[in-house]
């Protein structure tokens, strides 16, 4: 009875597939002007049922990004909230999908300067 109880009182809610960006933030003195940040697996959280149009999501991460960055590096935390509630129902890591490579001399100093106008 526990176990039905559990199949009808809650659902998964599948927030994004595996590999899919989450959020694609731009980047600073890399080769590319942006960097995906997402799961290597579907990222899915259960909530009580019919609750599913109330789910949101938050991306904490760092401002600035500055390159480089390699593919599984930790960036980021993706917090799901349910409605208004401000705690978060679930808190997932955020890791760069394809890895970002330094910019040459050039593009890092035309960045510098940006950032420092800034």
């Amino acid at each position: 009875k526990l176990l039905n109880w559990g199949y009808t009182a809650f659902e998964a809610v599948k927030l994004f597939d595996a590999g899919q960006a989450v959020v694609t933030p731009s980047v600073w003195k890399g080769k590319t002007s942006t960097v995906k940040l997402g799961r290597p697996q579907a990222i899915v959280v259960a909530v009580t049922a019919g609750s599913a149009p109330k789910v949101k999501t938050q991306v904490a991460r760092p401002d600035p990004l500055v390159a480089p960055f390699v593919k599984g590096q930790s960036l980021g935390t993706l917090k799901v909230m349910l409605g208004e509630n401000p705690a978060p129902v679930a808190e997932v890591p955020l890791v760069v999908l394809e890895t970002v490579e330094e910019a040459g001399i050039l593009g890092r100093a035309w960045d510098a300067l940006r950032l420092w106008i800034k």
